[in-house]
């Protein structure tokens, strides 16, 4: 029979190892998946507001980056607790099916047509539309994300309002996200459309210019949306809720302001709109 200092000893070390399981338990109850897109991620805005979000809920998010597309499939199959995307259209459609509960406007930038600085196709100015149907028209090498993202979805109504017959033999798509494209475009002196913030943090810019700015249609909105719970019972809700108060709240537009590169502030928060 073990004497009373053994047993004193026994009962910390099972006191030290409950005490480690409700640790762990707890880190893991404070982990959340958010599903968000290529452009947050590779403008380096996550990178700036991850650690605050953490220092004012005590939260870790884990993103998963994909096209916009892609992340709300994502979110469909119950594989994230929060998406923060940009294709207004179907975060909203996301919503009315009931994968999310209400989508919140977070902030935005805008799309620019990006080119080589010569312009073969003479696109320069404010008209995406004018400037779509020139480099359908001279054939020039146009690299698109073709990939759901928002962005893509946004490239596809410019397209649209072109009402160009085809989009020329130079039209290529490359199923990838918005770094990817931009160095596809860099390598072959081609055209493509970018979100500002993942071109201004882009590094590999050679010569590539922007062309095409300033049309109304060119805005950028961005949203998040927390899971139904309706939909997906496991969705962490309560933790998702508090990740999105914050982006919406003071501090949180105050952090998303905060984020420049080389002095240019890449997101405007806009919540309170």
């Amino acid at each position: 029979m073990p004497n009373l200092k053994q047993y004193c000893s026994s009962v910390r070390v099972f006191i030290a190892f409950v005490a480690m399981q409700s640790v762990a338990s707890s880190a893991c109850a404070q982990s959340i998946v958010m599903a968000s897109t290529t452009s947050t991620e590779q403008s380096g805005l996550f990178g700036h507001l991850l650690p605050e979000l953490k220092k004012a809920t005590g939260l870790d998010v884990k993103v998963v980056a994909l096209g916009t597309g892609q992340a709300l499939d994502v979110a469909r199959r119950g594989d994230a607790d929060v998406v923060f995307v940009h294709d207004q259209a179907a975060e909203e459609k996301f919503v009315a099916d009931g994968f999310g509960i209400k989508r919140f406007a977070v902030m935005y930038n805008d799309f620019v047509l990006i080119g080589p600085k010569a312009d073969p196709a003479k696109t320069k100015g404010v008209d995406i539309a004018q400037a779509l149907a020139k480099v359908a028209a001279a054939n020039t090498t146009f690299v698109s994300r073709g990939d759901k993202s928002g962005t893509h979805a946004a490239e596809l109504r410019f397209w649209a309002a072109a009402g160009a017959a085809s989009k020329g033999s130079g039209y290529r798509e490359c199923g990838c996200g918005m770094g990817p494209a931009l160095n596809m475009a860099a390598a072959a002196g081609a055209y493509v459309l970018a979100d500002r913030g993942t071109w201004l943090s882009f590094k590999n810019k050679q010569d590539l210019a922007v062309l095409v700015q300033g049309d109304t249609r060119l805005f950028n909105q961005y949203g998040v949306m927390v899971i139904n719970p309706a939909k997906h019972p496991n969705a962490k809700v309560q933790a998702a809720q508090r990740v999105v108060d914050w982006l919406i709240s003071p501090p949180g537009q105050a952090a998303i302001a905060a984020y420049k590169l080389d002095g240019q502030q890449l997101f405007f928060p806009n919540a309170a709109k």
